[in-house]
């Protein structure tokens, strides 16, 4: 039983087809519109997973090159995030046999794969791998900047996010570690390609650099629709990074920024001393930033992609507070006014102090001589950053 699934997001792609083949379905993928019209011509299939949204050629035109130029009885099921009942009605007149609406399930796309198709004779006892994902309809690029990680990283829970969420690429970037930070970072790549890049940055930038290398390498590919950063202690809980992309997804926010404040019914662990310095440095930024930001430096940050290049280009200044050198420049661009409105902070419901921080008491003390710093570069500075609204590379998929 042969099935080909049509879809630009190859990160959307890659957990259906690895399910699909385990449960025994011979399956193609394609991620141009007209190379999927040449491989349905050559392979036959007996199913066609496609979406509709694509560049260049959409779904509704392979599909009527399969019903009404072939005049084929091959089932085709869309799988789409369009919510426009239009589409779902524009599918069904065209002769598709089945409508599925991003996000789903993976069960439920193999339950009407095999509703429509049958099942496979032989099929692999073991399927339970990827069975719990949500198919997506965005694709998210992930920053997690690493400096001698070897014994904190937490590798089993890397993968489960893997195992867990759709349409996330993660890139390690490797800050000129000095232990096997590298090392662990390739082995945890290992058969898992197609989700994990490495960065590696031969020498140590800091946090900072390490970030903006990660952010304008990812803001590269087309494929994804949000660049962001995550600790690598993964401190901010996966399920928040999760909330902070949906939270982008559905409204017209620039940046959605993670939050560790204190509320009823969120679990934020800090230690009492960083706690009375936070408050005061928070105080402080506030009064920079003329925002009411709670928390500036969260390492939970989700961006849209047509202001990665703005706010990323030109290297920071300080190595710990490059988060409140963003929302200036933001600000500088947009105006106060409007810089606000493209900014969402979003209190997380988890956040645990983990044991072996870089940033030590005494460097939270350099942080309010690093403020002075960022005023005085900002201040003196007179031009203005250009905005460039899009940047298209020639990449066009990952790696």
């Amino acid at each position: 039983m042969k099935i080909l699934i049509i879809d630009d997001q190859e990160l959307v792609l890659l957990p259906i087809e690895k399910r699909l083949k385990k449960i025994g379905y011979e399956v193609r993928t394609e991620t141009n519109g007209f190379k999927g019209i040449k491989l349905f011509d050559s392979f036959n299939p007996d199913l066609v997973i496609i979406d509709i949204n694509m560049p260049i050629i959409s779904g509704f035109d392979i599909i009527k090159h399969i019903k009404k130029d072939k005049k084929s009885t091959t089932q085709i099921m869309i799988l789409s995030g369009s919510t426009d009942n239009n589409d779902v009605v524009k599918g069904f007149d065209l002769g598709i046999h089945d409508y599925m609406k991003k996000p789903i399930s993976l069960n439920e796309i193999c339950v009407r794969t095999k509703r429509l198709i049958g099942v496979p004779e032989l099929q692999e006892s073991n399927t339970s791998f990827y069975e719990n994902i949500i198919i997506q309809k965005r694709v998210v690029g992930v920053v997690i900047p690493c400096y001698n990680e070897e014994e904190r990283l937490l590798k089993d829970e890397f993968l489960k996010v893997l195992d867990n969420y759709s349409g996330y690429y993660l890139c390690f970037v490797n800050d000129g570690s000095s232990d096997r930070t590298l090392e662990v970072l390739e082995e945890l790549k290992v058969g898992r390609e197609d989700y994990i890049t490495i960065y590696n940055c031969e020498k140590n930038g800091g946090k900072a650099e390490a970030v903006r290398q990660g952010m304008l390498y990812l803001q590269r590919y087309k494929a994804l629709d949000y660049v962001g950063f995550l600790d690598a202690d993964l401190s901010t809980d996966f399920n928040d990074f999760e909330d902070l992309v949906v939270t982008i997804e559905n409204s017209d926010y620039k940046i959605v920024s993670g939050s560790r404040i204190q509320r009823m019914g969120a679990n934020i662990a800090k230690d009492s001393a960083r706690g009375l310095i936070s408050l005061m440095i928070n105080y402080i930024i506030r009064k920079i930033l003329s925002m009411d930001i709670k928390d500036t430096q969260c390492g939970a940050k989700i961006f849209r992609k047509d202001v990665v290049r703005l706010l990323f280009s030109e290297k920071f200044l300080t190595k710990w507070l490059f988060d409140v050198e963003l929302f200036i420049r933001l600000r500088k661009t947009f105006s106060l006014e409007k810089a606000k409105k493209m900014i969402c902070e979003q209190p997380l419901k988890r956040w645990i102090h983990v044991d072996g921080s870089k940033l030590s008491m005494k460097d939270s003390f350099k942080i309010i001589f690093q403020l002075g710093q960022i005023i005085w570069k900002y201040r003196k500075k007179e031009e203005k950053i250009e905005y460039q609204p899009s940047f298209n590379a020639e990449m066009t998929s990952l790696e």
